[in-house]
C-alpha cells in the first residue's frame, strides 16, 4: 500500500517508465519522418483519433471502477479479520470458570490464541502465492515467494514475513510437521481451533452458549478466508482486462498520426511540438490503464496491495496483550518503508 500523500517519480517511473519510453520513440519516429520527408498519406484526421480516445476513456473508467471493488472488498475482509480477531481473544479471556487460577486453563487459551496468530501469517502466505494472471506470476517472470519476499527485503524491508518462523513461534512441533501434508495449512489450523474450542466445553471449562459464542467467530474466520480467496483465485474477467490492454494499445498507435497532422498547421516547429503533447496524453491514458490492472490483484505482493503484513503484526501485538504477555517481549509494529507499507 502506497502511504505518501502523492506518488512520487521513482514509482511512476517503476509503473509506467519502459511504456512512456515505447511511447516516446514512436511518437518521435512518426514527427521525425513527417517532419523530414512530408509524408501527407500517413497522417490521419482528429476526429476518429478523439472518438477512440473517448471509447477507451469509458472502458478504462468501466476497468478501474471494477479494479477498485476488488481492492476495497479486499480490505474490507482484512477489517473484518482485525475486528473478529479482537472478538475472539477477548471472549476467550472473559468467559469465567469456577477456577480462575487454572494453569492448565491457562495453558489451553494461549494454545488458541497462538495458533490464531500463525493461521493470520499462514493464510497471509497463502494469499501471496502467484498466480498466472498476476504481474508478478511464476510463469511468465519466473519469479517465486522467495524471490518475491527477497525483492521486499532488498527495498528496506525487515524479513518479517517467513511463516516458518511463526510457526515455529506459535505452534507446537506436531503441528508445524503436519504443513507439509496440507494443500490449505490455514484451513487445518481453524479446524484445530473448533476442536479444542469443542473440547473446552466437554471439559466444563466453558459453557455450552460460550463454545458457541466461539465457535461462530471461528466460522466468520473460514467466510473471510474464503472470500479472499475467492479475490485471489478468481482473476477480473480476462476479456475485460485483455481488450481494454488492446483497444489502448491501438489508440497509442494512432495518436501521433492524427496530432501531428494538427501541431504542423503551426509550422515545422509545431511537428517537433507535437512529440511532447503526444507523450503527455498518451502517459495519462497508459497509467488510468496501469492503475487498474495493478489494483485488480489486491495479494499479488506489490506495492498497490492490502498492507496484510501490517494487519497481521497489529493483531498479534493486540492479541500478545490481551493475553498477558510481557510488553518488553512484544513485536515491533510495521511501518512504511519508501513510501509503501506491506
Amino acid at each position: 500500500m502506497i502511504t505518501t500523500k502523492y506518488i512520487n517519480y521513482k514509482q511512476i517511473l517503476n509503473l509506467s517508465g519502459l511504456h512512456v519510453i515505447i511511447l516516446t520513440v514512436w511518437c518521435t519516429l512518426v514527427a521525425a519522418l513527417f517532419y523530414f520527408f512530408k509524408w501527407q498519406w500517413m497522417v490521419i484526421p482528429w476526429v476518429p483519433v478523439a472518438l477512440i480516445g473517448t471509447a477507451e476513456a469509458f472502458y478504462v473508467g468501466f476497468k478501474n471502477n471494477q479494479a477498485y471493488d476488488r481492492l476495497w472488498e479486499a480490505r474490507k475482509i482484512w477489517g473484518g479479520i482485525v475486528n473478529s480477531s479482537r472478538s475472539f481473544t477477548s471472549m476467550l479471556y472473559a468467559f469465567n470458570t469456577a477456577d480462575e487460577s487454572d494453569l492448565e486453563l491457562e495453558k489451553k487459551r494461549k494454545k488458541l490464541a497462538y495458533r490464531h496468530i500463525a493461521w493470520l501469517y499462514t493464510f497471509r502466505e497463502q494469499l501471496l502465492v502467484p498466480t498466472e494472471w498476476e504481474h508478478i506470476s511464476i510463469e511468465k517472470h519466473g519469479v517465486n515467494v522467495d524471490q518475491r519476499r527477497n525483492r521486499i527485503i532488498k527495498a528496506g524491508f525487515p524479513d518479517y514475513g517467513r511463516t516458518p518462523i511463526f510457526l515455529n513461534k506459535y505452534l507446537s512441533e506436531e503441528e508445524v510437521a503436519l504443513q507439509s501434508e496440507y494443500k490449505n495449512f490455514a484451513t487445518y489450523l481453524i479446524s484445530q481451533q473448533a476442536k479444542e474450542v469443542n473440547e473446552l466445553k466437554n471439559s466444563k471449562d466453558i459453557s455450552d452458549f460460550n463454545q458457541m459464542q466461539l465457535q461462530e467467530c471461528l466460522n466468520l474466520f473460514y467466510d473471510y478466508q474464503g472470500q479472499a480467496e475467492r479475490i485471489k483465485k478468481f482473476p477480473s474477467p480476462r476479456q475485460f482486462a485483455s481488450t481494454a490492454f488492446i483497444f489502448n494499445v491501438i489508440f497509442m498507435m494512432l495518436l501521433p498520426l492524427g496530432l501531428v497532422n494538427e501541431f504542423a498547421k503551426l509550422g515545422n516547429w509545431g511537428i517537433l511540438l507535437s512529440i511532447p503533447f503526444c507523450v503527455i496524453i498518451g502517459w495519462i491514458y497508459i497509467v488510468m490503464e496501469l492503475v487498474g490492472d495493478y489494483s485488480e490483484n489486491p495479494f499479488a505482493g506489490l506495492m498497490f496491495d492490502i498492507p496484510m503484513l501490517s494487519i497481521c503484526r497489529t493483531i498479534e501485538i493486540d492479541m500478545l496483550q490481551m493475553i498477558g504477555e510481557n510488553k518488553d517481549d512484544l513485536p515491533e509494529g510495521i511501518t512504511s518503508k519508501h513510501g509503501v507499507l506491506v
